[in-house]
């Protein structure tokens, strides 16, 4: 059911979630490193919103420890579990337009964080995509 002045918030929650769930079914069939910059992104700006922690989580959820694909999509899942806690904070679609503070001091639109987001993550997705093209030979969209 959806709820009266959250239809763009949902919209955004839907797409990264959607996301997501594009890395896990790249997950058994690329190189852990790409996917896991894109979930990073993605998890950085979830744990900056909820709890002002903007720490770039590839830093130190090393690769090295996300090295076969059942520990990739555990992680992937970790994401989505912050990606939900980020997205049901979000009450109302007014709150697109309040400003936040993030890393660099200044403030910024959360529906701006938010997008720049789902562009980087998304686009990090699709080098990972290339990656299992070229792997195969084949292009995937």
């Amino acid at each position: 059911m959806v709820q009266t002045g959250c239809e763009i918030v949902q919209q955004l929650d839907q797409a990264f979630a959607a996301l997501i769930v594009s890395l896990k079914d790249l997950a058994p069939s690329v190189p852990p490193d790409l996917l896991l910059r894109s979930a990073a992104a993605i998890e950085q700006m979830c744990g900056g919103l909820t709890s002002n922690l903007w720490d770039d989580p590839f830093e130190w959820t090393l690769p090295e420890t996300l090295s076969n694909t059942d520990r990739v999509i555990e992680y992937l899942s970790e994401v989505d579990l912050a990606r939900e806690r980020a997205f049901n904070a979000i009450v109302a679609d007014g709150a697109l337009v309040k400003y936040i503070s993030v890393p660099s001091g200044e403030s910024r639109m959360l529906i701006s964080v938010l997008l720049e987001t789902l562009v980087r993550a998304s686009e990090l997705r699709g080098r990972a995509s290339a990656a299992r093209g070229k792997q195969t030979g084949s292009v995937i969209i």
